[in-house]
């Protein structure tokens, strides 16, 4: 969860640049996006090319739940996790700006192994992500 000082409409728009995804990802993940990112649109789908350690994946995203300037949620159709679904949450501050949040469900693959043995490394690796998103989202619309 981040304050960005532009209203919630201006930081939901820039989400939904087509160059907003790879502006924002961190340049450790090895994210490569599979032709054009569509409009933000229930039912448009996200194909991103990405690695899990030396292994490759393909993970495909599905915008579930539009609400323009105020959210957005995208669930994982195939890919890495057993199950996913990510909500972008673009609130008033109540002082001009926008309290932008990410609300992320996951479970990871393998089941009780996964659980076991990677939930700790998988809710570091997000942290940093979003917060590496949250920054560069903040610096792109503040500029």
């Amino acid at each position: 969860e981040s304050i960005i000082a532009a209203p919630p409409d201006v930081v939901y728009a820039f989400h939904e640049r087509p160059d907003a995804l790879s502006a924002i990802t961190p340049p450790w993940e090895r994210v490569t996006i599979v032709g054009q990112v569509p409009p933000i649109a229930i039912g448009n789908r996200v194909i991103l090319k990405t690695k899990i350690g030396p292994f490759p994946a393909t993970w495909v995203a599905e915008y579930v739940e539009v609400e323009p300037g105020r959210l957005f949620a995208d669930r994982q159709v195939s890919g890495p996790f057993a199950s996913w679904l990510h909500r972008h949450i673009f609130t008033p501050d109540g002082k001009g700006g926008t309290i932008l949040r990410d609300s992320v469900q996951y479970e990871p693959p393998m089941g009780l192994i996964g659980r076991a043995f990677g939930d700790g490394f998988i809710k570091k690796r997000l942290n940093d992500m979003f917060e590496y998103r949250h920054k560069e989202t903040k610096r792109l619309i503040e500029r």
